[in-house]
């Protein structure tokens, strides 16, 4: 019988900072070539469980531990983190912390030359790699300079060429767009077929994770695992959304289309779903008219001609865009990485300069400062750590109002705490901001630019890292401040949540505004959808699989659906 290649018995760890434990009795196998999901909400010990595996814990995470982790064969408490390096090669969340190489080659070799590996052999490795991974014709670029999806390529690359029997990938779809984050998942199934190593994924978006085939998905709750069994066993629980994750969207119609997941074969995918015309009856009755809307279109941030490049060789620098923002609009951005979004954003704040003309409310914005931009149009920024200045969370939510000249300390503290209770944070005020995940820093910051009230408030990707209960806690207050006449600004690849909260979309490709159309339309039109980087939700694939009229009611009764869910609870 084979022995487990990882192996947790009555394993508990408490960060020495800590009052309680995050990792709370866990006993967990793992066999040689296993490819295993560990799911879980925010602050439920993924992260705790994955420093583990490679040695953080608890070599440079100190805490006291109980039980056992054994790591092929090394006790964890015994070994250290270079000798743990062989057995486990990590692919973080945020790939541009783990380059160090100025050259995608560099960077693949740097292991290594740190191994003292014969030039020729080294060579002969990159080489491998970069075929492998499709990254010959990237080997002279900066890593920095790469698109999501090819970064995560080259940190792949990075720790495949070690050959560690264990890869752990550390949310490895958070900052990729659909399409990247598709083949993300294809990759590293054609390795793990090629390589037989054992892979862990940890990660919440377990939809987007079951495009490619599991043995096992490990949830973890308030540091326990409450599951540990095959994909198809666990989706036909209720285990996901108890934990407060979100399961596939084409699972939750069937639910509501009262159809019994027991008398399914396979709910695994929407492919393995049968030709049931029962099935496609109880999905139609679903279906639901939008209402007609007649909004006032009142021009609230004109654009005209406005372009960007920030070199004179760029290939695709912004080019000729015009567009009217309304007030009290609620507008998805989408595209692909590096297709220009951000730059407009930045454009828009005042950041950077470019040609063409803005309006705010029909003043020309030509003269107005950042300053004076930031008291109409707030911005939240994808990655939370280039907003941050603060050490405690009180104090970062604090500041921008504190520096607007308010000294009134009760109203101050009103105000903040009101917003840190909407994002989820209100039981964090006291702590530092070192003490938070990657997605309670990203809610900082987006709480941060909320209690300054703008009158636009666009946002880079508000969600991504986020769990379900507080993607939908998040969205429910945009969606009020919405409703309150506040205008709402979301660069997102979701595209159900394209769907659910937002009426209007900007496809943006190659630096142009390529459509400006409903997101519902969006999804008919597949050339778009592979311009964006984007991907048909599930629910548009079971729409299709049986043959629904009226896809775009479909979608529209669902979302009502799961909007009237939300409330009740």
């Amino acid at each position: 019988m084979n022995k487990p290649i990882i192996s947790f018995k009555d394993f508990t760890f408490k960060y020495l900072t800590q009052a309680e434990p995050t990792l709370k009795n866990i006993d967990l196998e793992i066999m040689a070539g296993e490819k295993i999901l560990i799911a879980g909400p925010s602050g439920s010990g993924k992260s705790t469980l994955a420093k583990c595996l490679n040695g953080l814990i608890p070599n440079e995470d100190k805490g006291e531990i109980s039980g056992s982790c054994i790591v092929s064969g090394h006790d964890i408490t015994k070994t250290s983190l270079f000798d743990l390096s062989f057995t486990t090669s990590t692919i973080l969340q945020d790939s541009d912390s783990q380059f160090i190489g100025l050259t995608v080659a560099e960077d693949i070799a740097f292991a290594l030359e740190n191994d003292a590996v014969e030039h020729q052999k080294m060579h002969q490795i990159v080489q491998k790699w970069a075929k492998e991974l499709n990254l010959e014709d990237l080997l002279a670029h900066s890593p920095q300079a790469l698109s999501g999806g090819q970064k995560q390529r080259v940190a792949l690359a990075g720790v495949l060429v070690n050959g560690s029997p264990i890869l752990l990938f550390d949310e490895p779809l958070a900052n990729l767009d659909p399409a990247s984050g598709y083949q993300t998942m294809q990759l590293i199934d054609t390795l793990q077929q090629k390589t037989k190593a054992t892979v862990i994924i940890v990660e919440h978006r377990v939809e987007e994770v079951l495009t490619c085939p599991l043995d096992r998905i490990v949830v973890l709750d308030d540091g326990q695992i409450i599951a540990d069994t095959p994909p198809d066993a666990l989706l036909r629980q209720d285990i996901l959304q108890q934990a407060g994750i979100r399961p596939p969207l084409y699972l939750e119609a069937l639910r509501q289309a009262k159809i019994s997941l027991d008398q399914l074969p396979d709910v695994t995918s929407v492919e393995k779903l049968p030709p049931d015309p029962t099935i496609a009856q109880a999905l139609a009755k679903l279906q639901q008219a939008k209402p007609a809307t007649s909004p006032k279109n009142t021009p609230q941030l004109e654009l005209h001609d406005v372009s960007f490049r920030y070199t004179p060789d760029q290939k695709y620098p912004l080019m000729d865009i015009d567009l009217t923002v309304n007030a009290g609009e609620f507008i998805s951005i989408a595209g692909q990485n590096g297709a220009g979004k951000t730059t407009l954003i930045k454009l828009i704040c005042g950041f950077l300069s470019g040609s063409g003309k803005m309006t705010w409310e029909g003043q020309d914005l030509a003269t107005a400062s950042i300053k004076e931009r930031a008291e109409k149009i707030g911005y939240v920024m994808q990655d939370p750590n280039q907003m941050i200045s603060q050490k405690m969370i009180f104090d970062e939510v604090a500041l921008g109002l504190r520096l607007r000249g308010i000294t009134d300390e009760a109203q101050l503290k009103e105000r903040v705490e009101k917003v840190l209770k909407v994002c989820g944070l209100y039981e964090f005020r006291n702590w530092p901001i070192l003490a938070l995940s990657y997605g309670q820093k990203k809610r900082v910051t987006i709480a941060s630019i909320l209690v300054l009230e703008p009158k636009l408030i666009i946002l880079d990707e508000p969600t991504a890292g986020q769990d379900q209960q507080t993607y939908t806690e998040i969205m429910q207050f945009l969606r009020k401040l919405n409703q309150q006449g506040c205008t709402i600004i979301i660069i997102t690849h979701d595209m159900h949540l394209m769907l659910e909260y937002t009426k209007r979309t900007l496809v943006f490709s190659h630096g142009k505004l390529q459509a400006d159309l409903t997101p519902a339309q969006l999804l008919s039109r597949p050339e778009l959808l592979q311009q964006a980087s984007l991907r048909q939700t599930s629910l548009y694939q079971l729409a299709q699989k049986y043959n629904l009229e009226n896809i775009d009611a479909f979608i529209a009764g669902f979302n009502q659906l799961t909007l009237k869910g939300a409330h009740h609870e």
